[in-house]
Order: C-alpha cells, then sequence, then structure tokens
C-alpha cells in the first residue's frame, strides 16, 4: 500500500511582490538621496513663494512692518488697473527683450559653428576664451563695460575715431549710455560679454548632429547656407528652444546692469525703467513689500505664460529624432 507522506510544501514567493519591494527599496534611497534638493526646494524657493503671494494681500511696509493690514486683491487692483508704470515697465522690457534675445541667440550660433569648424585651429583655447567672461561677477563685468563705453575715454569711441576716421566726418563722442535711442542696443551689445553657456550649449547640440547627413548633403551638391538651414538648425533645434526660454526668463528679470549703471533711475530719460527694475523701487527704495510682492508675482506669471506659449509652438518646429521611427 502507497501512501502519501505528508511534506511541508514552501509557501511560493510571489515574483510580483519581490519587484514591489524592490522598487520601493529604490524609491526609498531615491528619496534619500534627493532629499537635500527637496528641502532646499521648500526652504528657499516654494516657502518664499507662498510668503510673497501673501505679502501681495497687505499693506506691508518694510519701514513699518507692525503695520502691516490686510487689503485683500487692492495690490492686484492697483498694479493691473491704477499704476501706468507697470504696462509701461513691461512693454520697456519686451521692447529691450526683441532687441537683445535674438542677437545673443545668433551670436551664440555663430561662436558655436565657428569653433565647431575643422578649418579651426586653437579650438580648446578659444572655447575656454568665449566662456571665460561668465567666471567674472557681473557688476564687475558692468563696471568694465561703462569704462568700454564711456564717451570720452571709451575704447570703443577711441576706435571709431582713430582707426575707422568717424571722427573725421564729424561724429564725436556717441553717448553709448545716455542716449535712449541707442540705449538697448547698448545693453544688447553688453549681453553679448556673457552668451559663453550659450554657446557652449549650442556646441554641444552641433557635436550631436550626425556627419553622415552633411556628407549626403555634400554629395547632393549642398552649399553651406542650405545645410545650415535643412541640416544644422533642425538637428539642434531641441538645444536653440531651450536657450530661448532660458533667455525669455532671464529677460524678464533683466536688473543688474541698469542697476549697476544708473541706480535703478531708470536714465536715460526713462528708457531703461525695466519691470525688474520697477519692483526693486517699489520693494527696497520706497519700501512698499506688499504691493512689490504683487509686481513679482505680475513678472512670474508673464514668464510663465509666454513660457507656455513657447511651450505650444514647439511642436512646429522643434525637431526631436527620437520621435521619429
Amino acid at each position: 500500500m502507497t501512501t502519501v507522506r505528508d511534506t511541508a510544501v514552501p509557501t511560493p514567493t510571489s515574483k510580483g511582490q519581490k519587484t514591489s519591494g524592490l522598487l520601493r527599496y529604490k524609491q526609498r534611497w531615491g528619496l534619500i538621496f534627493i532629499s537635500p534638493w527637496i528641502i532646499g526646494f521648500l526652504l528657499f524657493y516654494l516657502l518664499p513663494m507662498a510668503a510673497s503671494f501673501g505679502f501681495s494681500l497687505f499693506d506691508f511696509n518694510l519701514a513699518t512692518p507692525d503695520e502691516a493690514r490686510f487689503v485683500g486683491l487692492d495690490n492686484w487692483r492697483r498694479a493691473l488697473l491704477e499704476d501706468p508704470e507697470v504696462l509701461d515697465s513691461f512693454g520697456k522690457t519686451f521692447k529691450f527683450a526683441a532687441i537683445a534675445l535674438p542677437a545673443s541667440m545668433i551670436f551664440a550660433l555663430f561662436l558655436a559653428l565657428l569653433l565647431n569648424s575643422r578649418h579651426v585651429k586653437g579650438k580648446i583655447f578659444m572655447r575656454a576664451l568665449f566662456y571665460a567672461p561668465m567666471m567674472i561677477p557681473g557688476v564687475a563685468a558692468t563696471l568694465i563695460w561703462s569704462g568700454v563705453l564711456n564717451e570720452q575715454t571709451g575704447w570703443l569711441n577711441l576706435f571709431l575715431q582713430n582707426v575707422l576716421g568717424i571722427k573725421a566726418i564729424g561724429v564725436e563722442g556717441i553717448r553709448w549710455l545716455q542716449d535712449p535711442q541707442l540705449i538697448y542696443y547698448t545693453y544688447a551689445l553688453i549681453g553679448l560679454w556673457s552668451v559663453g553657456n550659450a554657446m557652449i550649449i549650442m556646441l554641444a547640440g552641433l557635436q550631436g548632429v550626425p556627419t553622415e547627413l552633411y556628407e549626403a548633403a555634400d554629395i547632393d551638391g549642398a552649399n553651406f547656407l542650405q545645410k545650415l538651414v535643412h541640416i544644422t538648425l533642425p538637428m539642434i533645434s531641441p538645444v536653440i528652444f531651450y536657450n530661448l526660454i532660458i533667455g525669455v526668463i532671464v529677460l524678464m528679470q533683466y536688473f543688474l546692469v541698469p542697476f549697476v549703471l544708473n541706480g535703478g533711475d531708470g536714465s536715460p530719460q526713462g528708457a531703461t525703467r525695466f519691470i525688474a527694475v520697477w519692483f526693486y523701487k517699489q520693494s527696497f527704495s520706497f519700501f512698499n513689500m506688499g504691493y512689490g510682492a504683487t509686481i513679482a508675482w505680475l513678472i512670474f506669471l508673464v514668464a510663465l505664460g509666454l513660457t507656455v506659449i513657447l511651450f505650444g509652438t514647439a511642436r512646429y518646429w522643434v525637431h526631436y529624432a527620437a520621435e521619429e521611427s
């Protein structure tokens, strides 16, 4: 007679349970490793943003903080409907951005194309040379430019007068920093000093373009301009898009140069009273922190809106090679 022995049957562990446990283990350690960033974001970004929005609902003066009183949306109504300087400052910011942003993007692309060329020697040195101005503090760089652009002793005017002979035809001492018709172009010129970061990103994008595309274009007899328009620009469009987003955000906060050069008083003739400068004047010159916080939130919302618009248009001109299969 055959008997079946009672044996202990082990309970199998589900593969799904093992995977789930491993996933939780990895997630826990992942959170631990990124916790310094999360804590920093909460302490230095999210909480200050929440506090600034709270300030925008109060009549809060830094000189008399104990007298702060809740005013609801009065600051927002004043900024949107009653203060013409807000709209005017946004208009000046957009006008300057329309000049500075294309100039910096084109110049960064030009330098990247130059340094990516196989015919240029000493490219490693030149990359460091063009990036080096990024290492100079912004205040120091602005003071250097104030000397370069001085109407009497500036290097630029001396070059125009003594080398190009412009003085001989009656032009003497161009007022780069005092002429409201030139000031935006002057600030855009100063901005070209610090395109090193955008140049490096552009250069990285150029070096990722497959050489087979250029070889095929050479076989078809394409010239430089045709290859630039039909190969280079589409292939690096994600990089251009990234630099464009960063440029818009930076220009919406454009403050350092006009503040260092003229103390943020808007000279010449109020042309440089950008929205970030007006925010500073309200917050730290007039000590009206409640109204200043409202302007800061308007800057954030406008920058956010422009970013959303750019992302909405990206599908029409940004080319992602990985999406094609």
